[in-house]
């Protein structure tokens, strides 16, 4: 299963959010391949009304950017795995490189709210990815590694991996339209492969490993030929249900 991830961030309003929603319904729901799943992350504020309209929809589904991992509690501003469900949520976000780099989350942080979002009964996706001076300086390997070992250090080994998925994003490639070449995907996913592997046993072999990263409907195809790729996480691409529907049927 390829999973197609569309993440709006902090744009759309209701209205906009739903009218997104249908125009990728429209577009993609009619032709999407039996291999693939619409993932769409809205704001907090639109989730509601992109889950109504998906309503029913086998191959679409809507995620949360962000949770806190308790319960509930005094905890200004921020939203809990169970309020996610409750607006239709069935995936998360966790460690998305903007939160790490612009909001300060720690890898520790990251890895709470995976084992927390799991247990509450939501699919995760646990974002990894360098910076550009890491890469400059040869360390893409040493933090993917750190950031695989934090985020899934509260997972077993033999953990049900079908509810979980990894993004690759280089975070020098977010929204600067700069795109990862091949051989540094295949080698950033074979990497990640053989470590989920190591660290949560032989059924991590079939965990899906999404890129992330200035996607286009120009340049999906190819990123999605390359191994250990199953799937990719979209911005920008992703803000217009033309774009997202050409990349979705890649």
């Amino acid at each position: 299963m390829k999973l197609m991830a569309a993440n709006w961030k902090m744009y759309k309003t209701r209205g906009e959010a739903e009218a997104t929603a249908r125009d990728m319904l429209r577009l993609i729901g009619p032709d999407i391949p039996k291999d693939r799943q619409v993932l769409v992350f809205p704001p907090f504020t639109a989730i509601e009304a992109v889950a109504k309209v998906f309503e029913g929809q086998a191959a679409f589904a809507v995620g949360g950017q962000n949770f806190w991992p308790k319960d509930e509690g005094a905890f200004t501003g921020e939203v809990s795995a169970r309020m996610l469900a409750d607006l239709g949520c069935s995936w998360a976000l966790a460690g998305h490189s903007e939160r790490r780099w612009v909001m300060g989350e720690s890898d520790e942080l990251v890895g709470e709210k995976v084992a927390f979002g799991l247990a509450a009964g939501l699919r995760m996706v646990l974002c990894i990815g360098e910076k550009i001076e890491e890469r400059r300086a040869g360390k893409v390997e040493e933090v993917l590694d750190r950031q695989l070992e934090k985020g899934l250090a509260g997972l077993s080994r033999g953990f049900a991996t079908e509810t979980l998925a990894i993004a690759y994003e280089p975070v020098w490639a977010i929204g600067t339209g700069e795109v990862a070449g091949p051989t540094e995907i295949a080698h950033a996913h074979t990497h990640t492969r053989e470590k989920i592997v190591r660290l949560l046993g032989q059924k991590a072999a079939a965990t899906p490993i999404l890129y992330g990263g200035s996607v286009k409907p120009e340049n999906t195809s190819e990123i999605l030929s390359l191994d250990n790729v199953n799937g990719v996480l979209v911005g920008g691409a992703s803000l217009t249900g033309e774009s997202f529907s050409r990349i979705a049927l890649a």
